[in-house]
């Protein structure tokens, strides 16, 4: 080794010594004058001898070439986010479900669970991917699923460590965490801005954001940007057995973690902690908005799992949001994609918690007059959740004698269709109720241009049709020039008609052409939250695809039998079915397929849905008044069917016992009624089409391998999510159940599998491995993708 390339080896060792020094443990032991002339020399050296340079050198944050966009990284493990208590009975309520979902053993009343606390940083969470010790790839959180490459970017961050200090590593390690700009750091940052003609920023959390998506890493590499880790995603073996002693063996290897990282030994230590870093928030070098509380033990937080958007295991106990006095000086109503007329204040702009506030929402106008608020009042702002600004109270002294209230239009302020005021309508046994509701809505549909601009932005949505290269901009200038009347219009499209648009080049145009007949193939699923059913998220148009296996059975269901689908009250089902039962909505899904859209994944019923009602079941649906679950059994049971029952006569029904006199006469008064019967009839009558109806169970379910099982899933499945899994054993016939009993076929556990794996051994059940459950599944010709 020569004694250039033996110097540079030493530099390197001791700069990164005293990095890991100063950024993690906060203990300098040099002067920065000295960093400074080591850090000088090192870069005078390797410009002598460049073949020298390496990727880990400590003169490598410098910054390279700028980008032109950043590529797409799609996250293993989901980067989830969290869901928030914003009060001390929200955490109580949050551990108790912990503790619930722990199986603490019946009779422990005072089950604690040990939780890990630390600040929620304001900043942006990243991914950091390290091979064999060494950064490979930082990410952006993105939408949880996908995020941006920006690897060269965080390269930049002095306290990231391109090679893991020590040894022991394991050969994948993905560090999550935040990357953040201190209080100080951001105060810099805007002088200098301001002295350059810069753009300044209103706080830490958009300076941060900002300078780690720059194309150009030299100006990523000038911020003042700081990253503090959280957790880790995906490994290839596990590191300890606990979330803090994985954050401590993190800090080891060079990592920095949050130095008010402490350990709760239940909940009410957790509001200690949360009181206390309250208390301090403003004395604390960055912004911080809450507290993340996570259960310590990493088995108990496989067993505890996940839900769709967060883990069952962790919470952000949000600090109350800042709030500042202004004036309302207008109340302006705009409408969204189901033609909802909301109000908005329009506000004298004023700062609230580093923002610049001067609109806020006033939700609806049971919210107006529940504040009874007037244009003209002085009114108290807060950020919820330090996101949205909210009006929150009005300071009724300041009331000016000019105050004016609050009038709803009477003609959409858009398109000046009539806007009327929904009903709200609850069912119970035998009887509907119907109020006002406080939404005002446009009647205008799609001939409304603000309803069709949003039910177009939300159809070319990433998470719907995704048709890259549409935006809200473009969607309003094909709206204005009369190109598109509906989503079916853009199959329509042709490269003359867009070509000459604002933004739409040769190249540009071609390229949205491509993307919108790239859609035409769409999974069930997308297709169906696309379509912008009022209360039909992404969860629930997966519901619907999953279970009814066809698009023609989600438009033909009543809403007596979408009931029957998880998570689907009465009030979606009706909202649902009534979406199908419109005639334009119907005459657009035409459209759709007569312009080539091919819906993929169809197929039938899903295998938990097939014969899964009974006669009881659907007399208890029917709300008859007076006639509970058990007098709905009885009524089954005796007559066996459903024309059994409505044709149940006086005599028939006095001689029945397990039913009141008062439910008898209910029984014979809403059967009596031509409608009720004729509904009843109609909805066994789809049962059956569907492949629902109890008499057709055997023949629904015949040849389905798994048919009649209970199967457990347990512990962290790394190859494949829980909900795939549960689609693919439901796909077989099996039942997924949540819990371990002596009906249970077999359990499949992953690592971290606690206390179902142990009571599976205790009974003796059949218990496979995440390999096995794979290999078992491709015995019955299903693949693990």
């Amino acid at each position: 080794m020569t004694d250039a390339a033996q110097r540079i080896l030493e530099l390197r060792t001791e700069l990164d010594v005293h990095n890991y020094r100063y950024h993690v443990l906060d203990e300098p032991s040099i002067p920065d004058a000295e960093y400074d002339r080591m850090f000088r020399e090192l870069k005078a050296l390797e410009a002598e001898h460049p073949h020298l340079i390496t990727p880990d050198s400590p003169t490598q944050r410098v910054g390279d070439l700028a980008l032109s966009a950043f590529s797409q990284v799609r996250h293993e493990i989901p980067m989830l986010s969290l869901g928030n208590a914003f009060e001390e009975n929200d955490l109580r309520e949050f551990d108790r479900r912990v503790v619930e979902g722990l199986d603490a053993p019946a009779g422990e009343l005072f089950a604690t669970v040990e939780y890990s606390c630390e600040p929620k940083l304001d900043g942006l969470a990243v991914s950091l991917l390290y091979e064999q010790g060494q950064l490979v790839r930082g990410a952006t959180r993105g939408d949880g699923t996908t995020g941006e490459d920006i690897s060269v970017n965080v390269r930049t961050i002095r306290n990231v460590p391109l090679k893991l200090h020590g040894t022991g590593w394991p050969d994948v390690l993905e560090v999550r965490g935040e990357v953040f700009m201190s209080k100080a750091g951001f105060e810099r940052l805007n002088a200098s801005q301001a002295e350059s003609g810069g753009k300044t920023f209103a706080n830490p959390r958009n300076a941060a954001a900002g300078s780690l998506r720059q194309l150009d890493s030299k100006i990523t590499a000038s911020r003042p940007l700081e990253f503090c880790c959280y957790g880790i995603g995906r490994v290839s073996h596990d590191i300890a057995t606990s979330h803090i002693d994985n954050l401590r063996q993190l800090r080891e290897w060079g990592l920095p973690i949050s130095r008010e990282l402490k350990v709760a030994k239940n909940v009410e230590e957790c509001l200690e902690y949360y009181r206390d870093i309250g208390a301090r928030r403003n004395t604390l070098p960055y912004e911080i908005d809450g507290v993340v509380f996570k259960v310590n033990s990493i088995a108990a937080q496989r067993e505890l799992g996940f839900r769709a958007r967060e883990p069952r295991w962790a919470i952000a106990h949000k600090f109350p949001a800042t709030e500042e006095l202004t004036e309302l000086l207008g109340v302006e109503f705009q409408v969204g994609r189901t033609g909802a007329v909301t109000p908005v204040a329009r506000l004298k702009p004023v700062k609230v918690a580093g923002v610049t506030v001067s609109n806020a929402t006033l939700h609806n106008m049971d919210e107006v007059a529940r504040l009874g608020v007037m244009i003209g009042d002085t009114v108290i702002i807060r950020r919820a959740g330090d996101v949205i600004p909210q009006v929150m109270q009005v300071v009724t002294d300041r009331r000016p004698a000019d105050a004016r209230t609050v009038e709803v239009p009477q003609q959409c302020p858009v398109c000046g269709s009539a806007v009327e005021r929904t009903q709200l309508i609850k069912r119970s046994k035998g009887r509907e109720t119907v109020s006002e509701g406080a939404v005002y809505r446009c009647v205008g549909r799609l001939a409304c241009a603000a309803q069709l601009k949003q039910a177009i932005i939300h159809f070319v949505s990433r998470r719907a049709m995704d048709i890259e290269g549409i935006g809200e901009k473009s969607v309003e200038q094909l709206v204005d020039e009369g190109l598109v009347a509906s989503p079916a219009d853009l199959y329509t499209l042709q490269f003359e008609q867009i070509v000459g648009l604002e933004g739409f080049a040769e190249v540009s145009s071609r390229k949205l052409l491509q993307a919108i007949a790239d859609s035409r193939r769409p999974a069930l699923a997308r297709f169906i939250y696309a379509l912008g059913i009022p209360d039909v998220g992404e969860e629930t148009a997966k519901v619907l695809a999953r279970s009814l296996g066809s698009l023609e059975r989600v438009m033909q269901a009543l809403p007596e039998v979408l009931t029957y689908l998880p998570d689907i009250g009465l009030e979606v089902a009706h909202e649902i079915h009534s979406f199908f039962e419109d005639e334009h909505n119907r005459s657009v899904i035409r459209q759709l397929f007569e312009r080539g859209l091919e819906l993929q994944d169809q197929g039938e019923l899903g295998a938990e849905f097939a014969a899964s009602t009974t006669l009881a079941g659907l007399l208890d649906k029917l709300n008859i008044p007076f006639v509970a679950a058990t007098g709905a059994k009885n009524l089954a049971e005796r007559f066996e069917t459903l024309d059994g029952v409505i044709a149940a006569d006086w005599l028939d029904l006095s001689a029945m016992k397990g039913l009141n006199e008062k439910a008898k006469q209910s029984v014979r008064e809403f059967f009596g009624n031509a409608e009720n019967a004729e509904r009843a009839r109609a909805i066994e009558a789809q049962l059956r089409a569907f492949g629902m109806h109890w008499e057709s169970a055997k023949k629904a379910v015949e040849g389905l391998p798994l048919a009649g099982q209970t199967w457990v899933l347990t512990g962290t499945l790394e190859l494949m999510s829980r909900d795939i899994a549960k689609g693919k054993l439901e796909s077989l016939g099996a039942k997924v159940s949540g819990s371990v009993s002596a009906k249970t076929t077999c359990v499949v556990a992953g690592p971290g599998a606690g206390s179902k794996l142990s009571k599976a051994n205790e009974l003796g059940i059949s218990v496979l491995d995440e390999p096995a459950f794979i290999a078992r599944l491709a015995d019955y010709g299903i693949g693990a993708e």
